[in-house]
């Protein structure tokens, strides 16, 4: 069974936590943090990508006594710093976004 769709104009609960004074506190701090990573990635991708078009023989470069080029070691730092900042952001919203958000949900239903 699907739920009834919640109007924000006829809900009051979403005005209580709308005027909450932590829920605007938690928006600016999630935000901020989710702007910082996304600017924070597109430096790292578009960086790989512009090495990838302008400097071809940097990256060619081999490592090593085998046939393994600096592109390689660099492309997998890409992925890895992926899958860290998203888990940086999973550990900060389950402990410090979540907590905030279960208090405002707890007063916002007094």
């Amino acid at each position: 069974m699907l739920k009834p769709e919640i109007r924000a104009e006829t809900d009051p609960n979403i005005e209580r936590i709308r005027s909450h004074p932590l829920y605007s506190v938690l928006r600016a701090k999630r935000n901020r943090l989710g702007w910082i990573l996304t600017i924070a990635m597109f430096i790292v991708y578009y960086g790989y990508i512009a090495l990838i078009a302008f400097d071809k023989a940097f990256l060619a470069r081999p490592i090593g006594a085998g046939v393994t080029t600096l592109g390689i070691p660099i492309g997998v730092a890409v992925i890895v710093f992926t899958v860290a900042i998203v888990g940086y952001y999973v550990r900060r919203a389950n402990s410090e976004y979540d907590a905030m958000t279960s208090l405002i949900l707890k007063e916002a239903a007094k």
